[in-house]
């Protein structure tokens, strides 16, 4: 039987992220033109798919539908179909449910990650319309990845599953290891146990980290049969600690860490297949 090192791994990458600005690095892609450029370039590095935010003409997160449409025009111009496009609903302490579903609904995109402590609320007590969000998405066959924070959530996202408020069959999941972190704080690959004992190994997984430990936390992940996100939104530095050149670099690193354990990326048909798999 094939075991973890066997599948091919979704190499994601998410080049900007709703915080960062160009003083945090200036390779941080914050247009529409300079996002097209980088993903090209983390195409041919190995990426498969892009984690997609937007920034208005401030350079501030947004859920702009029409704004949303621009981009993806830019980046299908540029990389025509080398990428799959997973749009954001992040929050950021500017939006609601109501705009984050309405974006959805309007944008129809293939694919869409969605925090359900940001859906539900904290508690996680979903609401009815919430629930036929979640419906719809299955109906529209589009692809969501449920951004869980803490294992006390995936037990709680797994608690709803069996309820069928998460109707996916073999939902799709991303655990985050930390947050934008201070001086001396750090991550630990070891953060994976926990999300891994309450997770259903079932359903496909996948890990972001913050911070210079990024590379060892998605390299552990990879080992243990997990997809991984890499890229500007969560870290600018090599497991080394140099500050990347940029998002291209960063993925490099990771495809190069995946040979190491004898994981191969996969490719671009296999990564549409892992995300289709995960909308029904």
């Amino acid at each position: 039987m094939p075991g973890e090192l066997d599948r091919p791994c979704l190499v994601m990458v998410a080049p900007n992220g709703a915080r960062r600005r160009k003083a945090d690095h200036p390779a941080l892609p914050v247009t529409a033109e300079e996002l097209a450029r980088q993903a090209t370039a983390c195409a041919a590095a190995g990426a498969t798919a892009l984690h997609l935010h937007v920034r208005d003409e401030d350079g501030h997160h947004s859920l702009d539908a029409e704004l949303y449409r621009a981009w993806i025009e830019r980046l299908r111009e540029e990389t025509g179909a080398d990428l799959l496009l997973q749009i954001t609903t992040e929050a950021v302490g500017r939006y609601g449910p109501v705009e984050q579903m309405a974006l959805v609904r309007t944008l129809r995109p293939e694919a869409v990650s969605i925090a359900p402590r940001e859906l539900f609320g904290e508690r996680l007590e979903p609401s009815e319309e919430s629930r036929a969000f979640l419906r719809w998405l299955v109906e529209a066959r589009i692809s969501p990845q449920y951004i869980l924070y803490t294992p006390e959530e995936v037990a709680r996202f797994h608690e709803l599953r069996a309820q069928g408020v998460i109707p996916q069959k073999r939902p799709f999941v991303l655990f985050v290891l930390g947050r934008y972190l201070g001086p001396g704080e750090a991550v630990s690959p070891a953060g994976l146990c926990g999300f891994l004992t309450a997770h259903d190994q079932a359903c496909p997984w996948a890990v972001c980290a913050f911070g210079r430990e990024e590379t060892a936390c998605l390299l552990a992940a990879a080992a243990m049969g997990g997809h991984v996100r890499v890229g500007f939104e969560n870290s600018l530095w090599h497991g080394d600690g140099r500050l990347a050149r940029d998002n291209a670099e960063r993925v490099e690193a990771i495809i190069d860490g995946l040979r190491l354990l004898g994981r191969r990326a996969a490719n671009l048909g296999e990564s549409r297949a892992i995300l289709a798999e995960a909308a029904g």
